[in-house]
């Protein structure tokens, strides 16, 4: 069937509608709009049979919903109206929350339905973009496919929204939540205000104050500490501060100044505000104050197999993540385990450099150069480690840099229906040894296709290409037994043993060194961060603000969609109005030979 999805933004739930459509054989096209222009102007130029629409936050045109069957996935169950419906099923402590395809209509979710799932909400309030990428999209995605299958049956019609009863409590039609409806106070309780901060986390956060300061808060951890008084800044760790409330305490990992800021790490914000705020540090091998306590890295042993894990707030890695999972790596990598699992987290695995950071500094390019440096270390290491079987367990998405972060182990091992997009596309040629070790999994034609090509993979199509060994269940803690029993398996002393000196023989075998791949990725990325020959600068600042698209990349239209779309930017030189220079030809981004 062809189909369209149609979005306001190609986000990740948009990718594994599309990455599960394709891979079930339709043909399936991408139109993000802004508006209502732009979603007539698309459609047409589009002509679909259905349209899908994931993520849409404008209302379709009439002129398009007449005449085409289009349905969208509504982040609520059957009763459910507005769009905050995420927002105030996390406030209200709801346990059971659903996903509804709705035929579009005038109103907004009101048609009549197409398909429906409902899951339980765990008492413990999770983050809304932890929500919407875990149980939301999965009932999203059995909805989609669902409607894909009615659609193609000439008998379906969807049943009115009247005649389904709203079998999930809460649902019903509700307002906008505004801050109003979001505020707290330091003196409320730890559950409350947590509660509050997560519904809001990752957009649009919960404004009030922190350390003097107006900030929107969001990455929000229970802490141990007790009795101080409320709002006080009681100690600061690993870019996070830790806040008194009205019974305990709470970790912000992340704040947004009131005065149009972006998100940044809590104490990059803050500044000078924390002198005298004692810093309390954790590594990678220590015992926290308590089990769930505020910590990014973490390590444990079990028997033959030592466990890394870390999770950084949207996958993101500043140089500073980069040297603290570098260190636990290496401590890691010294015990005398046999198998070493590296495992990112549920959310996302790594999305790479952090670029709000590097946005924010006060030397963006030095700041962006450290970046990849560092980041290149861990690769490295990874790569390099012969002492134990390391597997690369990839429980989140995971893009650009931070989707070729793992390439190097010797295993790599994904949750089912995760995505990876393993290129890079903001104006940098990228680095993470990604000219090593992508072409080694899945051959250098390969490689450069996936480069060139820019698309979303699937776990299906990652097994399949060779990006990825073994994919485990979909559910966290099913995948987490899963895990173990494969690290185990790896960890059979005669497998380790020749599985170890084989990688000893074939690094020590390579013609061209690690160095001088890392020596070619830099000197490209050298061009495109101090030259900003690729836009670099300003595709980093559209992306941290959010700015608009202007329109669909080319390579996501149906196929026959001549309409508009984002076209491929030549890589020129960092050439000005009037200047006359030939654009630079880049060379191919996986070399094949020295």
């Amino acid at each position: 069937m062809r189909v369209l999805l149609l979005v306001s933004a190609f986000n990740g739930l948009s990718q594994r509608v599309w990455c599960a459509l394709r891979d079930a054989g339709h043909q399936v096209g991408v139109l993000i709009a802004e508006n209502e222009e732009q979603i007539a102007d698309g459609v047409r130029a589009a002509d679909p049979e259905l349209i899908l629409c994931p993520y849409l936050k404008h209302r379709v045109p009439a002129g398009v919903w007449q005449r085409r069957r289009t349905v969208i996935l509504h982040p609520g169950p059957v009763g459910d109206r507005g769009p905050s419906a995420l927002d105030w099923a996390i406030t209200e402590g709801a346990r059971t929350w659903g996903v509804t395809a709705l035929q579009a209509v005038q109103e907004f979710d009101a048609g009549p339905i197409w398909a429906t799932r409902t899951f339980s909400l765990p008492a413990v309030p999770p983050r809304k973009s932890a929500l919407y990428a875990g149980p939301v999209s999965d009932a999203a995605l059995e909805c989609a496919l669902e409607v894909v299958a009615k659609a193609a049956d000439p008998a379906f019609r969807p049943v009115p929204a009247e005649n389904t009863p709203t079998q999930t409590p809460g649902a019903r039609p509700r307002p906008p939540m505004r801050q109003a409806d979001r505020a707290f106070d330091w003196g409320e309780s730890t559950e409350a205000i947590l509660r509050r901060i997560r519904a809001a986390d990752g957009a649009p956060g919960v404004l009030t104050e922190v350390g003097g300061r107006s900030a929107y808060v969001y990455d929000a951890h229970p802490g141990v500490a007790r009795g101080a008084r409320p709002g006080t800044l009681l100690s600061r760790r690993q870019g996070a501060v830790l806040v008194a409330t009205g019974d305990g305490s709470l970790w912000l990992g992340h704040l947004r100044t009131a005065e149009g800021g972006i998100k940044l790490p809590a104490t990059m914000v803050l500044g000078a505000r924390l002198r005298g705020v004692p810093h309390t540090p954790l590594g990678a091998d220590q015992e926290p104050e308590a089990a769930h306590t505020y910590r990014q890295i973490r390590y444990r042993r079990s028997g033959p197999v030592g466990w890394l894990f870390f999770d950084f707030y949207n996958g993101a890695m500043a140089p500073g993540h980069c040297r603290r999972l570098l260190a636990g790596l290496r401590h890691a990598a010294a015990q005398d385990t046999r198998v070493l699992v590296l495992r990112g987290g549920t959310e996302a695995f790594s999305n790479g450099i952090h670029l709000n950071v590097i946005e924010a500094a006060p030397d963006p390019a030095g700041t962006a150069w450290a970046n990849i440096r560092a980041i290149n270390q861990v690769c490295r290491e990874i790569v390099s480690c012969t002492r134990q079987v390391v597997v690369a367990a990839y429980a989140g998405s995971a893009g650009a840099g931070g989707a070729m972060l793992g390439l190097g182990a010797d295993v790599v091992a994904a949750r089912d229906g995760i995505v990876l997009n393993p290129y890079y596309d903001i104006g940098l040629f990228g680095s993470e040894l990604h000219t090593f070790a992508l072409p080694r999994r899945v051959g250098a034609d390969r490689a450069q296709r996936l480069i060139d090509d820019k698309l979303p993979v699937s776990t299906a199509q990652a097994v399949r290409i060779g990006l990825v060994d073994e994919v485990g269940p979909r559910h966290p803690e099913a995948y987490a037994q899963w895990l173990g029993l494969l690290a185990e398996r790896h960890a059979d002393p005669r497998t380790v043993r020749k599985r170890r000196a084989a990688k000893a023989r074939r690094l020590a075998a390579e013609r061209v060194p690690l160095d001088v791949y890392e020596t070619r990725e830099l000197a490209e990325m050298s061009r495109d961060i101090y030259a900003d020959r690729s836009g670099f600068a300003a595709a980093r600042r559209a992306f941290v603000t959010k700015a608009g698209t202007g329109g669909t990349p080319r390579r996501l239209l149906l196929a026959g969609n001549l309409g508009p779309a984002i076209g491929t930017r030549p890589r020129t030189g960092n050439a000005g109005p009037g200047d006359r220079r030939a654009p630079v030809t880049v060379r191919p981004a996986v070399p094949v030979t020295a």
